[in-house]
């Protein structure tokens, strides 16, 4: 079976256009535990799903390129960016979380780009682990699933937002230790 070669990056520039309607239908009713609230849910949860379709597909067909390597992480950190943002507009987050995860995130995008001529800052295993127990805890922020199955579920939000954050700080440092020590390696060689 031949597989379009930019599929895998179809589908990454199209989790990066979900963003701005995911956020605005959290943010369209107030964050009510409406209907728009739990399409906002379902279309993150989709739309964050896809990262794993996509590496899937690229890999598996041997069609991994170095554009993929750079928008694939920045299509997720645009996506849980939003639902961070969205989440601390909403008071349902705190801002100091929200900052936390964006001071990163950000950091480690501006360095992908000031090194991307030199070298592709692909994301470690660390930064995937984050990225899985962001989505978890967003999924379950964004869900309003109290209602529904009790207030237990507020606690189980909290722990894994903090195993999120967590993650979070420990990837930045990590790929600053990485990125230094690839650097004494370079200068080396």
């Amino acid at each position: 079976m031949s597989v379009p070669r930019q599929l895998p990056n179809a589908i990454t520039i199209v989790r990066i256009l979900c963003a701005p309607i995911f956020l605005w239908m959290l943010l369209a009713d107030g964050g009510d535990d409406g209907a728009l609230r739990w399409w906002a849910a379902v279309l993150f949860i989709v739309a964050i799903a896809s990262d794993g379709i996509d590496g899937y597909i690229a890999r598996r067909y041997d069609i991994v390129t170095d554009l993929g390597k750079l928008l694939d992480p920045i299509a997720d950190k645009v996506l849980t960016g939003a639902a961070f943002v969205g989440l601390s507009i909403l008071g349902e987050l705190d801002w100091w979380v929200t900052i936390i995860v964006l001071v990163r995130e950000i950091g480690i995008t501006v360095y992908r780009f000031m090194v991307v001529s030199d070298h592709v800052l692909a994301a470690a295993w660390m930064g995937k682990l984050k990225t899985v127990a962001q989505s978890i805890a967003l999924s379950l922020a964004l869900l309003p699933l109290a209602a529904v199955v009790g207030d237990w579920i507020v606690w189980l939000n909290i722990v894994t937002m903090w195993a999120a954050v967590i993650l979070t700080v420990a990837s930045g440092l990590d790929y600053v230790v990485s990125e230094v020590r690839g650097a004494r390696k370079r200068r080396t060689a």
